[in-house]
């Protein structure tokens, strides 16, 4: 079989006979010979594998596959606005007590500060005295009502009691509804109404979600104003993440196609696409698109640099497991089945996504191709080339 091939490939006959010796192969045959297109050319190793290894081994065959064409893209994780609150009083009073700090947790209405105001304590005595009118107005238009049916009193002095009741009514209403837009509950206000009141009032603000404090811009005894931030408060188990992509690739997306989060350090997530800006960016052209992702555990930290990746599904082509693909010599090739060897097959490869590798020229549709067991078959190899003094 030497004198049929050229001088050149007599190495490769030598560490074929090597790896069968290491074998303890009695049979004393040669090993087949490849045989098809992609045993063609110099850079072909056929070797033998040991009993122990061949039981490892298996191969697929070279067939034609959906090879998804991944888009990855620099990403940055951001809170999400529906679940941050800035808290800040509607009146201007000075700070009385304070019921949580910097890193607090909350829930949704918990108390976070007391305001002593002057223009608190105004306004619920103002509210206290339209509330009694109201309620005298109310009760003398019923009585003048009554008195009107039975004739005893006029109707000009119905239409009076009338008119006293809406007005004191419409006063007790506005005054009512200040202190609601100042953050008091109805229940507190039916409590001022039936309670004695002899300290003055105090202004409590309260988180409009639950959360952890992050932000807190007061101490003890601050005198504060009307619309001045004190705290914020924010969610974090749900988050955003933005990627920009090149008009090309961003074309390919829409809303709900399924997208990886992969964090520095930590396992990858999916998520669909929330958005796609329908503008691209004045300045790198590229568009801008997000992520809803759910983040309960709180691995994705808001201004976090993580990894995007977007898989499309192309053309089918000829493509083999990515665990099928090897490097020999700075060479990437693959292990084709030969008879009862194996040879190594360099290829060129294309994209690759999904577990597989398109193959662009190596190997053809039909070959067996050796999927678990690679890094065995390449130790024979190696250590074969070093025997040979290669």
């Amino acid at each position: 079989m030497m004198t049929g091939r050229a001088m050149k490939f007599g190495w490769f006959i030598m560490l074929a006979t090597l790896a069968l010796g290491a074998c303890g192969d009695q049979s004393g045959g040669p090993p087949a010979k490849p045989a098809g297109p992609s045993a063609k050319g110099a850079d072909k190793m056929l070797v033998q594998a040991p009993a122990a290894i061949r039981e490892r081994l298996r191969v697929d065959l070279v067939t034609s596959r959906v090879v998804p064409d991944v888009v990855a893209a620099p990403g940055e994780v951001a809170l999400d606005l529906k679940r941050v609150a800035k808290v800040s009083p509607r009146i201007e009073g000075k700070v009385e007590q304070l019921f949580v700090f910097l890193g607090g947790r909350v829930r949704v209405g918990q108390p976070l500060a007391a305001i002593g105001s002057p223009r608190l304590d105004e306004l619920v005595q103002e509210y206290l005295v339209s509330k009694a009118q109201t309620d005298a107005a109310e009760s003398n238009f019923r009585r003048t009502e009554k008195l009107s049916v039975e004739g005893i009193v006029s109707e000009r002095r119905l239409v009076e009691e009338r008119g006293r009741h809406l007005e004191v009514k419409a006063r007790y209403q506005h005054v009512r509804e200040k202190l609601l837009n100042m953050g008091l509950t109805a229940e507190e206000l039916s409590d001022l109404e039936r309670t004695v009141h002899e300290e003055s009032h105090r202004y409590v603000l309260r988180s409009p979600i639950a959360g952890v404090v992050v932000q807190q811009n007061v101490v003890l005894g601050q005198g504060v104003s009307s619309g001045t931030g004190l705290f914020e408060v924010v969610d974090t188990s749900h988050v955003w993440v933005f990627a920009n992509l090149p008009l090309e690739q961003a074309r390919r997306f829409k809303p709900g196609d399924i997208g990886t989060i992969v964090p520095k350090g930590s396992e990858p997530m999916q998520s669909p696409i929330s958005y796609v800006s329908p503008i691209a960016d004045e300045t790198t052209r590229t568009i801008r698109v997000r992520f809803d992702v759910p983040n309960r555990t709180g691995r994705l930290k808001p201004n976090e640099y993580v990894d995007v990746r977007l898989a499309f599904e192309g053309l089918p082509t000829l493509a083999v497991p990515v665990s099928a693909v090897t490097l020999v010599d700075k060479v990437r090739g693959v292990f084709v089945q030969r008879g009862e060897g194996y040879a190594f097959v360099p290829i060129e490869v294309g994209r690759e996504g999904g577990g597989w590798v398109e193959v662009i020229k190596g190997v053809i549709a039909g070959e067996r191709v050796v999927t678990d067991g690679v890094f065995d078959l390449k130790t024979v190899l190696l250590k074969a080339s070093l025997q040979a003094g290669d």
